[in-house]
């Protein structure tokens, strides 16, 4: 079994076809399903709320993992688990009392993940590790899918990684932003093991040879990254 895993962005997906979109992205070998709420408040954008990922969630086979770009998020979660969502994140950004928030997620019985902008510094999350499940690092600024990715996240990425290393705790660090075979390979090197996919997943064509092809990116770090970078 792979170290890594491909998390299609359902919000890149036909929204005509979202059943049939969510079961060909299984069937391509995705491990994970990514769904981006937006609030048009904390990003520009709205986008999908419970009802779409309970709708998901109904013919997912695979771990639905909810990414909340909100404000107030904790006024939502309880909503988002009882519509399936197997994980929740929610942004250092948006957060004033973000160890509340964690552990609000955690007692609801789903992985806690803290997301991360491109321009904030990885210290943010520091005091938070010991509470997480996953640490998102955001490689484009969110609210709009098909951004080009922006490479000064890297070393940001490589000291979360650290970290994790040092805590001997199995945390995901799941990247999402502009993330394609033109880049993969790059934050695999410095540490990822989660890749958030949208455009470059949906728009492929044929989303199987898309998977094999990220596979191929990726194997020559299934055995672990040296973190010299």
């Amino acid at each position: 079994m792979s170290r890594f895993s491909i998390a299609p962005s359902i919000l890149a997906a036909d929204f005509g076809r979202l059943a049939e979109e969510v079961v060909a992205a299984q069937e391509a070998g995705s491990d994970w399903l990514h769904v981006d709420v937006m609030d048009g408040c904390f990003v520009p954008n709205i986008s999908l709320g419970p009802d779409i990922v309970a709708a998901i969630s109904k013919v997912a086979r695979v771990p639905v993992d909810v990414h909340l770009m909100i404000v107030e998020p904790d006024r939502h979660i309880p909503r988002f688990v009882d519509a399936g969502a197997t994980a929740i994140g929610v942004h250092v950004e948006a957060c004033p009392h973000l160890h509340r928030t964690l552990q609000l997620i955690k007692r609801a019985g789903v992985k806690a993940t803290v997301v991360l902008n491109p321009a904030t510094p990885a210290e943010s999350i520091r005091m938070v590790m010991p509470d997480v499940d996953q640490v998102l690092v955001m490689t484009v600024n969110p609210g709009f899918g098909g951004q080009a990715f922006i490479r000064e996240t890297l070393p940001k990425i490589a000291e979360i990684r650290r970290w994790i290393d040092e805590s001997g705790r199995d945390i995901d660090l799941i990247v999402d932003g502009g993330i394609a075979l033109d880049t993969v390979e790059d934050v695999a090197r410095h540490g990822a093991n989660v890749f958030v996919m949208g455009s470059a997943f949906f728009k492929s064509g044929d989303y199987k040879r898309f998977v094999n092809e990220v596979r191929a990116k990726l194997e020559p770090y299934e055995d672990g990254v040296p973190l010299n970078v």
